[in-house]
């Protein structure tokens, strides 16, 4: 699996955990169940580690969302900011103009444009804060 495939399906549970009050782990089985997902160190490393940073992570961005509510943020861009913001300030090795690029990425797959320019313009902002 490459590293995009990887993130694409890291933002699936991350979103599948946003609609679901279970824990990570029972997300993760449901997944290899339904799925056949046999997640690598990456796709357990990033779920597991935003909801660990949930608070520091919702929290930027809210810095960074001017003028929007995170409650106000539909679920598909909050799971694509959660996972970018995630590898921005926790994983080094991954420059932060591929977790940006990657991120407006899922979100034309996923989402709409507008959405897209939304979550690139939190992520520029929460770069240039860093």
């Amino acid at each position: 699996m490459t590293r995009k495939q990887a993130r694409e399906e890291a933002f699936i549970l991350i979103f599948e955990k946003a609609f679901n009050d279970i824990s990570i782990e029972e997300i993760l089985e449901i997944a290899r169940e339904v799925r056949d997902l046999e997640p690598d160190e990456y796709i357990i490393g990033v779920f597991s580690g935003v909801f660990s940073n949930l608070e520091v992570i919702d929290s930027l961005i809210s810095e960074n969302a001017k003028g929007w509510k995170i409650g106000r943020i539909s679920k598909t861009a909050l799971s694509v900011l959660r996972l970018a913001i995630y590898e921005i300030k926790f994983i080094d090795e991954i420059p932060v103009s591929v977790s940006i690029n990657e991120a407006v990425e899922l979100c034309k797959k996923y989402a709409t444009q507008e959405e897209a320019a939304f979550v690139n313009g939190i992520l520029s902002s929460v770069e240039k804060s860093s």
